[in-house]
């Protein structure tokens, strides 16, 4: 379970007098900005999730807290990217992000098609984030985003658990098998290259030119894959396999963590120069 808010870590734990500018990654820059948009908008998956288990106030009181802790996640990211670019104005920035990311908070039953099918959604979401954050914490050399990542990430991983603890709870009550739960993760890793991601981007990094969701994405997933290396990739691969219900250390998944990893790097690299020369004021 989450632990109490007050055993959890505060903006005021993070050495913000560390802080060096010099070490500013100007891609990671770009890619922190738009982690800060989605994680800001926690209140909003919580809603979501509170409607969908309407009548668990167990998971409700779980998904609020969870959705405090992914708020501050938003908080700690945006503050580091004001430092590193005076100029950036995250409320604005935000406000126009929420404002046209609209997520299906009024809905009554998951978009997953049953509450074990989202709990496994859930725990993707929380395993691609602790490696996104493990990936960018062991990429840069700037003291205070090393830092804000590594407790991210740590929190992160601690959601996972807590998400595949309901879902192992509500695997018994609706009995969703293995291909069931496989379909669901096939769903979500296509929704990776939805709209939220690339606005995300678009809504921290744009000057004004209109947006345009394949470009966006290409210019994300070109900056942020390329800070991961293979381990980081095989722990994913382990955990979401888990989740899924298969054994994570078998000879699939040692190929579905291949697979990745080239899949990645062809996505880091997919950075021509034309592709560059529009995103370079993104």
């Amino acid at each position: 379970m989450i632990k109490d808010q007050s055993r959890h870590w505060t903006l005021d734990d993070i050495p913000w007098g560390q802080f060096d500018p010099s070490k500013v990654d100007p891609d990671m820059l770009r890619i922190v900005k738009a982690a800060a948009m989605v994680e800001y908008n926690g209140n909003t998956y919580a809603d979501y999730l509170c409607n969908v288990f309407n009548d668990d106030p167990e998971f409700q009181t779980a998904a609020r807290r969870w959705s405090v802790e992914e708020v501050q996640h938003g908080e700690a990211l945006s503050r580091w990217a004001q430092m590193a670019d005076p100029d950036f104005n995250f409320e604005d920035r935000f406000a126009d992000f929420s404002e046209k990311i609209q997520l299906p908070v009024a809905a009554e039953e998951s978009v997953r098609g049953t509450r074990c099918g989202e709990l496994v959604a859930r725990c993707m979401v929380e395993v691609g984030t602790s490696s996104y954050y493990t990936a960018l914490r062991e990429a840069t050399d700037e003291p205070v985003l090393r830092e804000i990542c590594r407790r991210i990430a740590q929190d992160e991983i601690r959601h996972y658990k807590l998400f595949y603890m309901h879902m192992e709870r509500y695997r018994t009550i609706e009995r969703l098998g293995k291909i069931k739960r496989l379909m669901v993760g096939i769903g979500r890793i296509g929704e990776s290259e939805d709209d939220e991601l690339a606005y995300a981007y678009y809504a921290a990094n744009n000057n004004g030119e209109p947006y345009d969701r394949k470009r966006c994405i290409r210019a994300y997933m070109s900056r942020a894959y390329g800070f991961y290396e293979t381990h980081h990739v095989e722990r994913a691969v382990t955990l979401i396999f888990k989740a899924m219900g298969f054994s994570p250390h078998g000879k699939i998944a040692n190929w579905i963590a291949r697979a990745t990893c080239w899949f990645m790097n062809f996505r880091a690299n997919d950075r021509d120069d034309q592709t560059t020369a529009r995103t370079q004021a993104i």
